[in-house]
């Protein structure tokens, strides 16, 4: 296909995105499972001489950070802070936003690892559009106060990729909660997971299918026709509230939920060939791809990706644990990102590597400088936060230290990008939710208060 037509394709895909909500769907989302997230309690804060990566890709130094009432009221230097505000020195410290994590199991594989908390796959058929991962997050999972000593405040919880569609995700704020929706981002978009390659092939092949790529994508066709006839048959102008109107269709409102814009697809896959088909796949039945995730081979289509506006949230280095892994290179993020229009994220799919996201960014500053290529601290900042948001659809509330946004704040002990790096303050919604000096505030899983005597 030539560009200009993917991107008349693209264009239209974008107009639908834009549509008003169908009245069936917007309905039906207004209502379920709603948000309960309450900001803590907080008083204003102003950080001091500290460097600023701002996550949006600039850096300042010798500059000051103000948040009140829970937001981003300045970033700059010499700023002027309300009286009763806490000062904190930021010498010798860096401060960046919240890091993001697009890809999370947190809560529907929570530890410890057995089986009967194994909730992340539902294998029962291939397209299981119909479940939603927030119904399956354990809040008192130990790994969200981890990742939390980790920077990260907030994160997207996804079903697995047994399936070509496992379900819709959910976007989380990294706060200790006894229920998943008093940690809901509030306004977050759904998205929806989708795989390709290998892992539904594995699953399914001896389940009647598919069992081969072609099968992958001759599914995936399949659920969206019947996807779009729904949407026809729901329309504002169709037939809803008629006899003939069709039952309330719980995987089938999702994925006309994607075809209509108003859930991001986020899908498994690795290859350059198989993005390439998922693309394509976009433009037939009018919808719009947000990330493609892992993607080790992401590299050889940067161009398309950052042409048609797509994420690829994808690892520092792992490759070569199956054949589809087996072509990753340890420069992709640095290939993907490029000077315009691209969105790079790294991304952890991992209860460990969840932890040390940063880390993880630093190995790809390192193994691009080998290759030549110089990136930025406050470049990399943006992979993890900036962009990351951007995946979510939440860029306009956190991921970037500008006023008016979420005060989803991290102070580090030094630049993110070492080995030495920690993070000693953490504030979500500009109320101090950890400190690396302050026991009373290391969050503990009511699950591993038993364990306390032995640590």
């Amino acid at each position: 296909m030539q560009k200009t037509a993917r991107t008349a394709a693209l264009t239209a895909a974008l107009t639908m995105a834009l549509m008003p909500l169908s009245v069936h769907a917007a309905r039906d989302q207004a209502v379920a499972f709603p948000s309960t997230y309450q900001p803590l309690p907080s008083q204003p804060v102003l950080i001091t001489g500290a460097t600023v990566l701002d996550g949006a890709g600039a850096r300042l130094d010798n500059a000051d950070v103000l948040m009140v009432d829970g937001r981003i009221a300045g970033v700059g230097v010499g700023l002027q802070a309300p009286a009763d505000a806490q000062r904190i020195d930021g010498s010798g410290k860096w401060v960046t936003p919240g890091i993001i994590d697009v890809h999370s199991h947190l809560g529907v594989y929570p530890s410890p690892g057995v089986q009967a908390h194994s909730d992340g796959n539902e294998m029962t058929n291939p397209v299981t559009a119909h479940v939603w991962a927030e119904h399956s997050v354990w809040p008192q999972d130990p790994g969200f106060a981890a990742a939390l000593a980790g920077g990260v405040t907030s994160l997207q919880i996804l079903p697995g990729s047994a399936n070509l569609v496992g379900g819709r995700s959910v976007t989380l704020k990294n706060v200790p909660a006894t229920t998943m929706q008093a940690m809901k981002f509030p306004g977050a978009p759904y998205g929806v997971k989708m795989a390709c390659g290998e892992n539904p092939k594995r699953v399914y092949g001896g389940k009647g299918g598919p069992a081969t790529r072609m099968g992958n994508m001759a599914g995936h066709r399949a659920a969206f026709i019947d996807a779009a006839e729904y949407v026809r048959k729901n329309s504002a102008d169709g037939k809803r509230g008629e006899a003939n109107a069709p039952k309330r269709d719980l995987k089938l409102e999702t994925l006309g939920g994607v075809l209509e814009g108003e859930i991001i697809a986020h899908i498994h896959c690795y290859r350059a060939d198989e993005m390439n088909n998922m693309l394509d796949l976009a433009e037939e039945f009018g919808f719009r791809i947000g990330t493609f995730h892992h993607g080790v081979e992401a590299y050889k289509l940067a161009d398309r990706l950052a042409e048609e506006n797509v994420c690829a949230a994808l690892w520092a280095d792992w490759w070569g644990f199956k054949m589809e892994a087996y072509d990753g290179i340890q420069e992709n993020i640095a290939l993907v990102d490029r000077p315009e229009n691209s969105c790079a994220i790294v991304h952890s799919d991992s209860d460990e590597g969840i932890q040390r996201l940063n880390q993880e960014a630093a190995k790809v500053i390192a193994n691009a400088r080998r290759a030549g290529i110089e990136i930025a601290p406050e470049r990399a900042m943006t992979w993890l936060s900036g962009n990351a948001a951007r995946s979510l659809g939440i860029a306009e509330q956190t991921g970037t230290l500008a006023e008016g946004k979420m005060a989803d704040v991290v102070i580090w002990n030094g630049t993110p990008f070492s080995s030495y790096a920690l993070a000693e303050q953490v504030f979500i919604d500009g109320a101090r939710v950890y400190d690396r000096a302050d026991r009373r505030l290391q969050p503990v899983s009511d699950f591993s208060l038993g364990q306390e005597a032995s640590r």
